[in-house]
């Protein structure tokens, strides 16, 4: 158990954040069930009437949390330099694996079967990230305007973000891809299905 934080007055967005910024380190440490209110309440240096105040209940701030890990921050895709696809997609990929090497623990849970069992909320939120890092790989690789055939190339970027996770537990749990390693296949990857699959299914009659 963790000594309790000493409290502080916080404008209610600084508090909100801040009980997210516990519960994500916590649900990162432990499992969904291993974690209570009550744990998350006290190591935020709050009352628990507090939390769920902000988020109503144990299992609306998981999925907070959730979706703020999962989610693809619109940095990952701002501010590439004018270059090549290539280097864009690289560049992308690199942020994004800053972003899970600084969440390890919490982006294993989000990703992870066991969080709350088959959970239609979960799987909304997991469709919604699906489409903005669609997007932001879009975006990166300057094919958002894409008309002819956009279903099929948003599937198949969709797709990629499913590798994408398997990708990561390969490197954060079993140890058999570095980060360097990892870089390599996803950027390699996405131009492949980009360049080379996306034209030929296009091409298809």
């Amino acid at each position: 158990m963790q000594p309790p934080a000493q409290r502080r007055r916080l404008e209610p967005d600084e508090r909100r954040s801040e009980i997210l910024a516990v519960a994500r380190r916590l649900f990162g440490r432990s499992t969904y069930s291993g974690v209570s209110v009550s744990e998350i309440a006290q190591a935020a240096g709050v009352a628990r009437g507090l939390v769920n105040h902000y988020f109503g209940g144990k299992r609306e701030l998981y999925l907070e949390v959730v979706r703020r890990m999962l989610v693809v921050p619109p940095s990952v895709a701002e501010n590439l330099p004018r270059t090549t696809v290539e280097e864009r997609l690289s560049i992308c990929v690199d942020r994004w694996l800053d972003v899970v090497e600084r969440n390890r623990e919490m982006w294993l849970s989000a990703i992870g079967s066991e969080a709350i069992g088959q959970d239609s909320d979960v799987e909304q939120i997991m469709l919604e990230v699906d489409e903005s890092a669609t997007d932001h790989i879009l975006q990166a690789a300057m094919m958002s305007d894409v008309v002819e055939g956009r279903e099929k190339l948003r599937g198949m970027v969709r797709a990629y973000g499913s590798m994408l996770k398997a990708a990561s537990r390969e490197w954060l749990v079993r140890g058999a891809l570095s980060r360097a390693d990892l870089h390599v296949m996803l950027t390699s990857s996405v131009l492949h299905i980009l360049q080379t699959v996306f034209p030929a299914v296009r091409e298809e009659p």
